[in-house]
C-alpha cells in the first residue's frame, strides 16, 4: 500500500488482483468503516459481494452516522458530521456510490451540487446574554503568547506532544481567546485532552483556519447522515450480495502468533444469545472496527434523563480481549478508562409548531422554514455553564419529518455543571428542562419558557460514555496499526486504528480511509490510497493562516519611514516578498 496525489492513480482504475476468487471477508461492526471496507474490496480488489459477511450488534448499519425516528420520542441524532473538500478517500469512495434521491448521479454529484448552490457559512457564531451577538466579529483575539502557543506546538515534532493534555501545554492566555472557543465546541476538544491530537488537527485542517470563526470552510448533507451517506451504501452493497448479520455481537478473535507472522483463525460471536464461531485461513480476511465513541449511548424521553451506562461495553471488552493476546494490538483502556473524562451529552429537540422557530431565526437570521443553510454550523452560548451550542441544519433533516416542523441538535461540554435557567446538570436532566436551558439562552422570556418547551418541543436526550475517548493523551502504540506488522489476514479499522497518513480521528474521513487502507494492503490493490492534503506544506495556506490568526493585523517594520520604505521595496523584488504583502503579513509604510 502507499500514498498518492493528482489525477494519475486517482482515476486509475485496478487490475483484479490474484486469487481473489478464493478469499472471502468478514467485518465486525457495520459503522461507516466496515460499510467502506466491504465497498472497496468490491469496486477495486473487484471481491465478490456475496464473499462478504458484516457482523452488527445492533438491528441497523451505520454506527455512529444515526439519524431515526423513535415511534414515541420523536426524532434522534447521536451527533453531526461536519465534511469538507478534502475528505479525499470518503470522496474517492462516494463518487461511486449512486444517490438514492437523484437519478443518474453519486452521492458525491449531489452532495457537490447541493453545497454549490447553497454554500454554508454563520452569520452568529457565539451569543451570550440570552440569545444577544457576543461580539467576536469573527476575530479570533489571540494574544502574542497566545499565537506563540499554537506556533510552538504547530513546529513540535508528534513525541514532544505525546502523553501531554492540552492545558499542558498552552497559556491561560490561548484558553480565554476566541479561537479556543470556537476550537473547542466546534471538535469537542476538552482542556485535558490530547496535545498531540490538538498538533494533528491544527496540521490537517491549517487551511480551514479561516473559516474557524464563520464555519464557511464546512460543508453538509441534505439530511442527517444515515439517510445521506449510510443508506445509499448500504443499498449498493445489499445490490452486490453482501451479507448482513444483525443483533449479532462479535465477542472474541482467536491468533496464532509467532515471532514473523500473525493470523486471525477463529471468530466468536452470539446472535440473541446463541454463540457462533467462524473458523478462519489465510484467505479468509478478518476487518475489525474496534472501539466505539457510541457505545453503551442511552436516550431519555422528554420527561425522563438519559442514564450513564458504565456497565460492559461489548465495543471495548472485544479490544480487551485481542489486546491481551499481543502488544502490538493496542492499548484500550488508554481512551476507555475514564468515562468522566470522554462522556458528554446531546439532545434532540423537534420544534412543534412556529413559536420557537421565531427565536431561531431571530439568531440566525435565517428562515429555518426556507430548505437552505440555517445556523451554518453550531451556535455556541459562550456564558452557559454547560458551554452549551446546538445547530440546526437544512430542513428538513428527516425525509418523513412533517413540514412545520425543525430538528434541532443541542450539545453541551460539561456534562456536570449545574445549568443557568434549569440549575441542574444536563446528565441530570429531561428533554423537556434540556429544551428549557436552550431557549433561556435563545432569549426567550422568562415567563415562557416552561410553557414552550412543554408544548411546543419534543426532546429525546442522550449521553454518551465514550464519545470523546480518541482525543485521550496518548503515545505511539496505543493505537495499533491498520494492519500490523507480520498480519497476514486481518486488519483493525475505524477511529481507534493508526493510519501511518497524516490524518486525525473524529471524522467521516478517518472511518473511511483506514479501511481503504486495510483492503489496499492485504490485497495489494494497484492504486494508491489518496495522501491526505498537503495544506501544511502549503506556503499559501500557512501565509494564510497566519494573517488569520492575527485577525488581520499587519507586522509594523522597525526602523525609521525612509529606512521602511527602503525594506519594504526589497521584499517586492522576489517571490515570497511578494506572497507576503499578498496576504497582508507585514504592513505597508
Amino acid at each position: 500500500m502507499h500514498y498518492s496525489a493528482g489525477n494519475y492513480e486517482a482515476f486509475a482504475r485496478p487490475r483484479k488482483p490474484d486469487g481473489v476468487e478464493d478469499k472471502t471477508a468478514w467485518f465486525v461492526g457495520a459503522g461507516l468503516a466496515s460499510l467502506s471496507g466491504a465497498a472497496f474490496l468490491i469496486r477495486d480488489a473487484q471481491m465478490s459481494g456475496d464473499k462478504i459477511t458484516i457482523f452488527e450488534e445492533l438491528d441497523l448499519p451505520g454506527g455512529a452516522l444515526d439519524g431515526i425516528k423513535e415511534p414515541k420520542k420523536g426524532f434522534v441524532i447521536r451527533g453531526g458530521r461536519e465534511m469538507e473538500t478534502h475528505f479525499e478517500c470518503l470522496w474517492d469512495l462516494f463518487r461511486s456510490i449512486p444517490s438514492i434521491e437523484q437519478d443518474d448521479a453519486s452521492v458525491l454529484d449531489e452532495y457537490f451540487w447541493l453545497n454549490n448552490d447553497d454554500p454554508n457559512f454563520s452569520l452568529r457564531r457565539v451569543t451570550m446574554e440570552q440569545g444577544v451577538d457576543a461580539g467576536t466579529d469573527f476575530k479570533f483575539k489571540l494574544t502574542d503568547k497566545a499565537q506563540k502557543d499554537i506556533v510552538r506546538i504547530f513546529l513540535a515534532t508528534r513525541e514532544e506532544m505525546e502523553n501531554k493534555r492540552i492545558e499542558d501545554v498552552v497559556s491561560e492566555e490561548f484558553l480565554n481567546s476566541n479561537f479556543w472557543l470556537y476550537w473547542r465546541t466546534m471538535f469537542a476538544f476538552e482542556n485535558w485532552h490530547s496535545a498531540l491530537e490538538f498538533k494533528l488537527y491544527l496540521h490537517r485542517f491549517i487551511h480551514h483556519i479561516k473559516g474557524l470563526p464563520d464555519l464557511s470552510t464546512l460543508k453538509f448533507t441534505k439530511y442527517n447522515q444515515y439517510e445521506s451517506l449510510v443508506l445509499p451504501l448500504y443499498k449498493w452493497l445489499l445490490d452486490h450480495g453482501v451479507t448482513f448479520r444483525f443483533s449479532t455481537t462479535v465477542t472474541d478473535v482467536d491468533f496464532t502468533i509467532d515471532s514473523t507472522r500473525k493470523q486471525a483463525t477463529k471468530i466468536h460471536y452470539t446472535t440473541k444469545g446463541e454463540e457462533g464461531s467462524v473458523d478462519l485461513g489465510e484467505n479468509d480476511l478478518v476487518f475489525m472496527t474496534i472501539g466505539s465513541l457510541t457505545e453503551n449511548s442511552d436516550e431519555g424521553d422528554h420527561q425522563t434523563p438519559a442514564k450513564l451506562d458504565r456497565g460492559p461495553a461489548p465495543a471495548w471488552d472485544l479490544w480487551r480481549r485481542i489486546a491481551a493476546k499481543d502488544p502490538a494490538f493496542g492499548h484500550p483502556d488508554v481512551f476507555a478508562g475514564d468515562i468522566d473524562k470522554t462522556k458528554w451529552e446531546s439532545c434532540t429537540v423537534t420544534t412543534l409548531d412556529k413559536r420557537i422557530p421565531e427565536y431561531i431565526h431571530k439568531i440566525c437570521e435565517r428562515d429555518p422554514f426556507s430548505g437552505k443553510v440555517v445556523t451554518g454550523g453550531i451556535v455556541t452560548a459562550r456564558d452557559s455553564s454547560w458551554l452549551m451550542s446546538w445547530t440546526v441544519n437544512r430542513q428538513p433533516h428527516f425525509k418523513q419529518q412533517p413540514s412545520d416542523q425543525i430538528v434541532v441538535w443541542v450539545y453541551a461540554l460539561f456534562s456536570d455543571t449545574p445549568g443557568d435557567y434549569v440549575k441542574k446538570s444536563i446528565s441530570e436532566c429531561t428533554g423537556e428542562e434540556i429544551t428549557r436551558e436552550w431557549l433561556y439562552h435563545m432569549g426567550v422570556p422568562t415567563n415562557q419558557i416552561d410553557e414552550l418547551a412543554a408544548t411546543a418541543a419534543k426532546a429525546v436526550p442522550c449521553m454518551m460514555p465514550y464519545v470523546t475517548a480518541f482525543f485521550m493523551p496518548r503515545q505511539h502504540g496505543d493505537r495499533p496499526s491498520v494492519v500490523p506488522e507480520g498480519a497476514v489476514n486481518f486488519a483493525f479499522i475505524g477511529q481507534f486504528s493508526e493510519s501511518q497518513s497524516r490524518d486525525c480521528i473524529f471524522t467521516t474521513e478517518y472511518s473511511v480511509r483506514t479501511p481503504m487502507e486495510a483492503v489496499y494492503t492485504l490485497l495489494d490493490i494497484e492504486r494508491g490510497v489518496p495522501e491526505v492534503y498537503g495544506s501544511t506544506y502549503d506556503v499559501r495556506e500557512l501565509l494564510n493562516a497566519t494573517s488569520r490568526l492575527r485577525d488581520g493585523e499587519e507586522v509594523k517594520l522597525p526602523g525609521p519611514h525612509l529606512l521602511r520604505e527602503k525594506l519594504y521595496g526589497k521584499f517586492q523584488e522576489n517571490e515570497v516578498g511578494k506572497l507576503i504583502s499578498e496576504y497582508k503579513l507585514i504592513e505597508k509604510p
